[in-house]
C-alpha cells in the first residue's frame, strides 16, 4: 500500500505543492467519488503530479446544525467556517497548497455563508494559476449518484442498491462498549457497537461480516440495529453476534460490513418468540456469503 500523508492543516511542505487537488466531504466515499478520483490519477499520470485531498471532519453540514446526529456515510471548525470565498481562492488553494489542478462537483459551495462556488472558482483560475475541473456526474436511471440518496436508501433498508452504488458493502466501524447483558442471557451473546454520527440504517436485522482490530480475517455473523423494543431500549444499539466466536472483545475496533437486509425490527410478547426468531435469522444469515 503506497504512504498517505495526512495534514491537519493547510502547513505543508514544498514537495507536496502544485499537486491536483480534490475537494469536497466524500461521505462514504460512494461510485460517483471513485469516478472524480479515477479521472485525478489519468491526469497524475499525464502531468506527473500528485494528488491530494481536501476533506472536513466534521462534515459542515452537521457542524452548523447541531441537531444532525446521525448524518456521516469518514477539520472543520467555527475558523474556518468564518474563511471569505476570496481568501480560500487566494490564502489556501494559491498560496498554501499552489494547486495545479482543482477537482469538485458542480454544486460545489464554499467560503462563509456559502458565497462561493464553481462559477468563481473558473473565474479566477487563470489569475490564480490553477485549472478547474469538472467531472460529468455519475447516473443512475438519470439521477446523480450522491450521498444523499445513499442515506435515503439505507433508511429505507434498501440495501443491496446502497451498496451497488458505494461499490462495496456499507460499513460500522465503533467500538464495543459493555451493554445490559441481554443478548448473553437469552443465549445469544453480543458485542454493542454506539453508532455514533453514522446515517441510521433501517431498524432490523441484518447478515454481516466483521472484522476485528483491522485485521484481514472476515467473520460471519448477524447484527441488530434499532431500539430492542421487546427489552425497552431508549437509544439506538447496533448488537453484533459472531458466529463460532468466544473471548473477550471489550474495547476492540470492530469494522461491520452489512450484507443483507433480513427483516425489520418488532417487539415480540416474550424472550421465547425472540429466541426462537433469533434462530430463523441466523439461518438465514449463515447462507449469505
Amino acid at each position: 500500500m503506497k504512504q498517505c500523508n495526512i495534514f491537519n492543516n493547510f502547513n505543508i511542505s514544498k514537495k507536496f505543492k502544485n499537486s491536483i487537488i480534490l475537494i469536497g466531504n466524500f461521505d462514504g466515499l460512494h461510485s460517483g467519488h471513485q469516478k472524480l478520483f479515477k479521472l485525478a490519477k489519468k491526469y497524475k499520470t499525464k502531468y506527473k503530479s500528485k494528488i491530494g485531498v481536501v476533506t472536513f471532519d466534521p462534515i459542515p453540514k452537521m457542524f452548523f446544525n447541531s441537531k444532525i446526529k446521525n448524518y456521516r456515510i469518514s477539520n472543520f471548525d467555527k475558523k474556518f467556517s468564518k474563511i471569505k470565498c476570496m481568501d480560500f481562492i487566494k490564502n489556501i488553494l494559491s498560496k498554501r497548497l499552489s494547486s495545479k489542478f482543482i477537482f469538485v462537483s458542480n454544486n460545489f459551495r464554499f467560503g462563509y455563508k456559502r458565497e462561493g462556488d464553481v462559477l468563481l472558482l473558473k473565474k479566477y483560475e487563470h489569475i490564480f494559476g490553477y485549472t478547474l475541473v469538472k467531472p460529468t456526474p455519475l447516473k443512475e436511471n438519470k439521477k446523480i449518484i450522491s450521498s444523499t440518496i445513499i442515506r435515503k436508501l439505507l433508511e429505507k433498508g434498501q440495501l443491496s442498491k446502497a451498496n451497488k452504488f458505494l461499490k462495496r458493502n456499507w460499513e460500522i466501524e465503533g467500538k464495543v462498549q459493555k451493554g445490559r447483558m441481554m443478548g448473553k442471557k437469552i443465549g445469544f451473546p453480543t458485542c454493542n457497537i454506539d453508532i455514533e454520527n453514522y446515517v441510521i440504517a433501517k431498524p432490523g436485522v441484518y447478515a454481516v461480516r466483521v472484522r476485528i482490530n483491522d485485521k484481514k480475517k472476515m467473520l460471519k455473523g448477524i447484527a441488530n440495529l434499532g431500539y430492542r423494543p421487546t427489552f425497552d431500549q431508549k437509544k439506538i444499539l447496533l448488537e453484533v453476534n459472531i458466529f463460532n466466536f468466544s473471548g473477550n472483545l471489550y474495547n476492540k475496533k470492530l469494522s461491520v460490513e452489512f450484507l443483507k437486509f433480513i427483516r425489520g425490527e418488532k417487539k415480540f410478547k416474550g424472550i421465547s418468540e425472540l429466541k426462537n426468531q433469533i434462530k430463523k435469522d441466523i439461518l438465514k444469515a449463515k447462507k449469505i456469503s
